[in-house]
């Protein structure tokens, strides 16, 4: 049997168990990468001090804190969307000011959705792909383990989400351009050098950023608007709809970048617990 199957298998074992048991082993997980294995201690508190100069110690250890408790949540939500109803899909992620979509699709226009690693955006998907019968393009960077790939690009297209490797972002999307659909970029991870040379100044740190969602925006003349995933409480959250270009051809430069950057940043310090602080998203230096 292959690994992948194992995998699914294994997952949808779990996916199973009923939310409350979940909880349970989330708890229990903050203990074990809190306290006792420390995971990514050192790159979390690097990157908070980085981010937030202004703050006491003692205020990054608290957001540090409920990073690590809010992590283990988002790692048995994630594998509740193995078996999760559309139902409940529904219940747990209310939308906002869905109309930012509706008005586009309504005109037979496409529409590029941006998010962050913030909230629960693995239910993002789900809740994106229930809410419109339209096609959803979840633009994605494939994982090194093609086990775990394979695997997690299932569950995410249980409810019709259609997975783009990063790479045939401009292809897939020209193959739907004619007919309303969603393009959502996930668009806070970390470039390789063959990506990209655009920094900008992001948590008070010089920050190599993708250019794909400008690029594609001003191919396309689509519209750019954003996916804010917000937690209500546990196990609960909605998603608010911004726009934040309406005519990709009236921004100059480098500019649909800096306003998503910008508007990924303002969020992140509202809420600051709610974003992966563990992954190394500044490995990247300008050159001097």
């Amino acid at each position: 049997m292959r690994k992948s199957s194992v995998l699914s298998f294994v997952i949808y074992l779990l996916s199973l168990l009923p939310f409350r048991v979940l909880y349970v082993l989330a708890d229990a997980g903050y203990v074990l990468l809190y306290h006792v294995i420390g995971y990514r201690k050192a790159v979390v508190f690097k990157n908070l001090k980085n981010a937030f100069p202004e703050k006491s110690e003692e205020e990054r250890r608290q957001i540090a804190r409920k990073f690590y408790r809010f992590l283990p949540d988002l790692l048995v939500e994630a594998i509740k969307m193995r078996s999760i109803s559309v139902r409940e899909v529904e219940k747990r992620m209310k939308m906002y000011q869905t109309e930012e979509f509706e008005r586009h699709f309504r005109a037979g226009k496409g529409v590029i959705a941006v998010t962050a690693h913030y909230g629960n955006w693995e239910l993002g998907i789900h809740r994106i792909s229930v809410f419109t019968e339209n096609p959803a393009l979840i633009i994605y960077k494939p994982l090194h383990n093609r086990a775990f790939d394979s695997v997690y690009n299932a569950i995410r297209s249980r409810f019709g989400a259609i997975m783009v490797p990063m790479k045939q972002t401009l292809r897939k999307i020209i193959e739907y351009r004619h007919q309303p659909h969603i393009s959502v970029f996930v668009a806070d991870q970390t470039p390789g050098r063959s990506d990209t040379n655009y920094f900008l100044r992001f948590l008070n740190q010089d920050t190599a950023v993708y250019t794909g969602v400008e690029k594609i925006a001003k191919a396309t003349g689509f519209p750019v608007i954003f996916c804010h995933i917000d937690r209500l409480k546990r196990g609960h959250y909605c998603c608010t709809f911004t726009t934040l270009v309406e005519d990709p051809a009236t921004v100059a430069g480098h500019g649909i970048t800096d306003i998503h950057n910008k508007f990924t940043e303002d969020i992140i310090r509202r809420k600051p617990e709610l974003w992966l602080w563990s992954h190394r998203r500044w490995k990247r230096k300008p050159k001097p």
